[in-house]
């Protein structure tokens, strides 16, 4: 059984995201998080051991973090085929999309908001805005999605990203259709109506 502990409007709606794509069963915990703004608190329920959110149980494990969690349930229900699999060409594109999201684009978008993206040393490191805006577009000119033709993982969780902050990703039409095709999926829409508890 699959145990999800989400905070609804967070890091978390993407993997109910990913969960609706995959069909895949999942009871959902909903729990509190400390918030940006200072709202929110630390969910003594919640497993995570930062009491951050996604945290995912299957069968006894434990599995924190948005691009460890995606990786584990697209190889666990190949079936869907949000992931490629062993052998396939597209498989090292498909993780070094994931690895290049938590380790390049996330910092970088996080360095802007505070203010030090022009630093020299995080531009050796990391790159510059810039430089993710081309990738992006480079592959998406090539698209419809981040692998090609097929719709998988890796638009789930860097799709979502500009749904919550669409300065996120790189400005224009290129961009705008390509979130709006992520957007009308209906395992999208499904899991927008899931990101709240349900009311009394």
């Amino acid at each position: 059984m699959l145990k999800l502990y989400h905070s609804p409007q967070s890091r978390s709606s993407r993997i109910l995201w990913l969960l609706e794509e995959l069909g895949a069963d999942c009871e959902i915990v909903y729990c509190d998080i400390s918030r940006r703004d200072g709202s929110g608190a630390a969910d003594p329920r919640n497993p995570h051991p930062d009491k951050k959110v996604p945290a995912l149980e299957h069968d006894g494990a434990l599995i924190t973090e948005s691009i460890a969690i995606t990786q584990y349930l697209a190889d666990l229900h190949p079936e869907a085929g949000l992931a490629p699999r062993m052998g396939d060409p597209l498989r090292g594109p498909y993780l070094s999309w994931l690895a290049y999201y938590a380790g390049v684009m996330e910092p970088v978008m996080h360095f802007g908001l505070v203010g030090v993206a022009e630093n020299p040393a995080l531009t050796r490191t990391f790159r510059t805005r810039a430089d993710i805006d081309r990738r992006i577009l480079d592959a998406l000119e090539s698209g419809p999605y981040l692998l090609g033709e097929a719709f998988s993982a890796v638009d789930i969780v860097i799709g979502s990203v500009a749904f919550w902050f669409r300065e996120a990703l790189p400005e224009g039409a290129t961009v705008d259709a390509y979130l709006k095709r992520c957007g009308d999926r209906p395992a999208r829409q499904k899991s927008m109506e899931r990101d709240s508890p349900p009311g009394p």
